[in-house]
């Protein structure tokens, strides 16, 4: 089997890196909310970097192991424990049939990555697990997890070699600075407002989920008004309605969308967004095309030398010579070897 839910915690939903290629029929991709993170914990249990995995918002769940595997914690610190003692974040860990995996709430960030070796055992829908919220498909029964839901896992590996460890990001505090391209439809905005989006800070409202994050701070200007004929939407797209106040439009964002795009949140800073939580203050930033290009070919290079260093064979430790001692008990004596094992 797998883990039963024993508390779902917010939201905790089954990912994989998307489903692509179903939009026109007004299907969203989902996907992870922090790719790098998602990612990363796949790599420490040795799955493919796609593979489906639990994304936990705000508060974690808490699962009881009916199987052995091997998971890793990744992204938001929501303290998590093994069996009630603090488990390391960016680690691979053993867990065995019994153990309860517990997450508390977001100290820093706000979304936690759980993967386990093998993935989860859930079907595909249109050629992906991951949960689409919106459009209830993928997942479990398309929805979040509910307590008692039972998820089993697809390819389990117990005996995975440890240790298997990723540096820990530091955390980015209340303010970020997230690096756009402008655009498709800039020219709809008045030199004033250009500038007000870039130079002004933003704040994450509370209207914030996996479909988008509406953020509040000056207004920006159109040279008309913020209505277009509706168009093709991306992941990171940045609406402007009529009222001047951004949205950013994430993993469960609609595929079309009526409203002026100022710009695109570039691919390597979504991960970024998608930590944020209420509160949190952005500040926009245009960089080239070309720029976002070497960025994410930086996010691609880290995680690849993050798996060739996983990857690598550990050295062989050396055999500890074993301590013999003499005790006697209760008048006979016993000789008894004691090896350190490493």
């Amino acid at each position: 089997m797998g883990f039963i839910t024993e508390n779902p915690g917010v939201l905790t939903t089954i990912q994989d890196e998307g489903r692509y290629g179903y939009e026109q029929f007004g299907m969203s991709p989902a996907g992870p909310m922090d790719l790098r993170a998602f990612r990363t914990a796949n790599l420490l249990v040795d799955n493919d970097p796609g593979e489906s995995a639990l994304e936990a918002t705000a508060l974690g769940p808490a699962l009881r192991f009916d199987q052995d595997n091997v998971a890793a914690v990744t992204g938001a610190d929501m303290a998590p424990t093994l069996n009630g003692r603090p488990c390391p974040m960016y680690q691979a860990v053993a867990v065995k049939a019994g153990d309860v995996l517990r997450l508390g709430a977001a100290k820093s960030g706000l979304r936690s990555y759980i993967a386990f070796a093998g993935g989860l055992d859930v079907p595909q829908v249109m050629g992906s697990r991951a949960t689409a919220l919106q459009n209830q498909v993928g997942g479990y029964q398309g929805r979040r997890l509910a307590k008692g839901d039972a998820v089993g896992f697809r390819a389990p590996n117990p005996g995975l070699a440890l240790p298997r460890v990723a540096p820990v990001p530091p955390p980015e505090g209340k303010e970020a600075v997230i690096r756009v391209i402008l655009g498709p439809q800039d020219d709809m905005f008045t030199q004033e407002g250009l500038n007000t989006f870039l130079s002004q800070p933003y704040t994450v409202s509370k209207d914030f989920d996996r479909m988008g994050c509406r953020l509040e701070g000056a207004v920006i200007a159109h040279s008309g008004d913020g209505n277009i004929i509706s168009d093709g939407m991306v992941t990171g797209a940045i609406q402007v309605p009529t009222s001047g106040q951004p949205i950013i439009m994430l993993a469960e964002r609609q595929t079309v969308g009526g409203y002026t795009k100022i710009a695109t949140v570039i691919s390597a800073d979504l991960p970024r967004v998608g930590q944020r939580k209420t509160g949190d203050v952005i500040r926009f930033q245009a960089v080239t095309v070309e720029e976002a290009h070497q960025l994410w070919r930086a996010f691609h290079q880290e995680l690849e030398e993050l798996k060739a260093q996983l990857d690598r064979p550990q050295p062989s430790q050396p055999v500890q010579p074993a301590i013999t001692y003499r005790v006697t008990v209760n008048g006979r004596s016993y000789q008894v070897q004691v090896v350190r094992h490493t």
